[in-house]
């Protein structure tokens, strides 16, 4: 992350200055985890000096959703949203450098007693420079946790519930101070799941193979939209289904996916290289189609992305 931070937030209903956005000690979503967040890219076109943001409408959906699993009654739309984070994004006047941004719906209620019913929400935003998630996006070692992904019945992933991230954090740190890039972590079931905070893909026999929703897995706009992108523009077969611990040690390539990590290969697992060790051809062709897209770049997709300064508000 960029030392260059905010310097402003959208909190209760405008944009203020980010040292004026605070909550209490007594926030209920900060004693019990009782909010969920989303994560936005906006990335930067040089050639049209351009800002132009990721798929915004998708995200802001999916946070409300959240909202609705946890009981929020919001006086928002995706579209009200995506209003807010172009003024926040253009009076901060991002320019030649790639953005992420963090909306949060939280339990804003001050006070002791686990529930979800009688409880005020309320909605936030930021928006940081920010560049690679992961700083060896085109190597990276992985090992597989010795953590469970949290179940549907338990916390669903689908809904980016603050409070589940303790499990996310419990398998990144324990990766990393293993001397781990990042981990993979199995469902109950016994198969893959994802990464702590990533959504994951390998390569077998020229099949992109990922796993199901029912996996316990988040609902990712990146993983849709690398599904979608392998197969119309690569013209790669794309199968879903459960994936054991064992089919990654003889796999020919590997990746992480997420609007944070973008596109990661995936080298090593468990000090076994993963096919020759090094970044492989299908993952080369999604990354560099991946950030093509993003940027801008490819006219066919051009709709994914909302340009900050000559949008409309």
């Amino acid at each position: 992350m960029a030392n260059n931070g905010p310097k402003y937030a959208y909190f209760k209903g405008e944009i203020v200055p980010i040292e004026h956005a605070k909550v209490s000690v007594m926030t209920h979503a900060l004693n019990y985890g009782t909010g969920a967040f989303g994560g936005v890219r906006a990335y930067w076109n040089d050639e049209e000096e351009e800002l132009y943001i990721f798929r915004p409408l998708d995200h802001f959906r999916r946070v409300l959703n959240s909202g609705k699993i946890l009981l929020m009654d919001l006086p928002y739309t995706a579209q009200s949203m995506l209003d807010i984070l172009i003024e926040l994004l253009r009076i901060e006047n991002y320019r030649q450098q790639d953005i992420y941004i963090r909306p949060l719906i939280y339990k804003s209620s001050e006070g002791i007693g686990v529930r979800l019913h009688d409880l005020d929400a309320d909605f936030t935003m930021f928006a940081v420079p920010f560049g690679s998630y992961i700083e060896n996006e085109t190597g990276s070692r992985v090992t597989f946790s010795a953590w469970r992904r949290i179940d549907d019945n338990v916390i669903p992933a689908r809904g980016k519930i603050t409070g589940a991230y303790a499990n996310s954090a419990l398998i990144k740190t324990d990766a990393a101070l293993s001397g781990f890039d990042e981990a993979l972590v199995l469902n109950q079931n016994g198969h893959i799941a994802e990464g702590s905070a990533e959504n994951f893909f390998m390569v077998r026999d020229g099949v992109v193979i990922t796993p199901p929703i029912h996996a316990n897995i988040l609902e990712g706009i990146t993983r849709s939209t690398l599904i979608q992108l392998m197969q119309d523009e690569l013209n790669l077969p794309v199968e879903v289904r459960e994936i054991d611990r064992t089919e990654l040690f003889v796999a020919d390539e590997a990746f992480f996916c997420g609007t944070g990590v973008q596109v990661v290969a995936i080298t090593e697992v468990d000090h076994r290289a993963v096919g020759t060790g090094e970044m492989g051809p299908v993952v080369q062709q999604v990354r560099d189609l991946y950030f093509n897209v993003v940027r801008g770049k490819v006219a066919r997709y051009c709709d994914w992305n909302v340009p900050v300064y000559r949008a409309q508000v």
